[in-house]
């Protein structure tokens, strides 16, 4: 499964964004799909995690509230809507694809290659 990730930028604080990641194979539809986010010095840190069929999602504390996490299995690919951004959300934001989903990197197979999110003050 290979993941790309696209729609980071830059914006200003309470701004928003939406990310997309498109999957390349069909397989897509049977994995739970997460967003991660690694700020300069930090480690990767979960940001949202959606199940195969989209009914359970789950948010990291700093996000919750203001992220939403949503697929679309007949066009493969996950999408993660950022309102109220602030300049703290700035990071690399990856996606990965998992049968296990859920909070932990090591449930997740495979990896994006990130897209840079910058939030300005």
């Amino acid at each position: 499964v290979q993941l790309v990730e696209s729609g980071g930028g830059s914006v200003q604080a309470v701004g928003s964004l939406r990310l997309s990641c498109a999957a390349s194979e069909r397989t897509f539809s049977t994995n739970d799909m997460g967003w991660f986010r690694q700020a300069p010095g930090k480690e990767r840190a979960f940001v949202a995690a959606i199940s195969w069929s989209g009914r359970i999602t789950s948010y990291g504390d700093d996000v919750k509230g203001r992220f939403t996490i949503s697929r679309d299995n007949v066009k493969n690919t996950v999408y993660l809507q950022m309102n109220s951004l602030k300049p703290e959300d700035t990071a690399i934001y990856y996606c990965a694809a998992g049968l296990g989903g859920g909070l932990s990197r090591s449930n997740y197979d495979y990896w994006g290659q990130g897209t840079q999110v910058i939030v300005s003050s």
